[in-house]
């Protein structure tokens, strides 16, 4: 079962921070080998999205099963954005990224309001995020030595 927790930056706790941290760094840096700095003075103007496994054996607070983090319109792009999409290798194949996404367009909604949403999306999940109505907005762009494109929601 996973439990979801939406809190502006300066609300999470240092558990809450220190896992969305690892978890960021584990798949984006160590598992797609991708040299970037994570921390890009961004994520104190963001919501984050926690998606929480509460199973026997987990650690008391839960083990972090998958994470996104919605931005506001204005702070990346024109449009409200859903970035930093991952979940955790441990939980995948359980449908945990499709509720995960589910869950973000629900939340970027309730925050937000109506309007489009824009990721940037790996091409090769191009498919995924077509399934929740977005559409490539865009030809293909290399980020971090991984082709991307942008998509948008209406």
């Amino acid at each position: 079962m996973i439990e979801w927790r939406l809190k502006p930056f300066a609300e999470l706790t240092p558990f809450e921070l220190y896992e969305i941290l690892w978890l960021r760094n584990e798949v984006f840096v160590v598992e797609q080998n991708c040299v970037f700095q994570d921390a890009d003075h961004k994520d104190a103007d963001c919501q984050h999205l926690m998606g929480w496994q509460m199973n026997e054996g987990t650690a008391p607070g839960g083990q972090l099963a998958a994470y996104t983090r919605l931005v506001p319109p204005g702070a990346i792009y024109t449009e409200a954005s859903i970035g930093r999409v991952v979940t955790n290798p441990a939980a995948r194949g359980t449908g945990a990224g499709r509720l995960l996404m589910a869950e973000s367009i629900r939340s970027c909604t309730a925050l937000f309001g109506e309007g489009p949403i824009r990721i940037g999306a790996q091409l090769y999940l191009k498919a995924f995020y077509e399934s929740f109505g977005f559409a490539q907005v865009s030809e293909p762009y290399l980020e971090d030595g991984i082709p991307h494109i942008y998509m948008l929601r209406p």
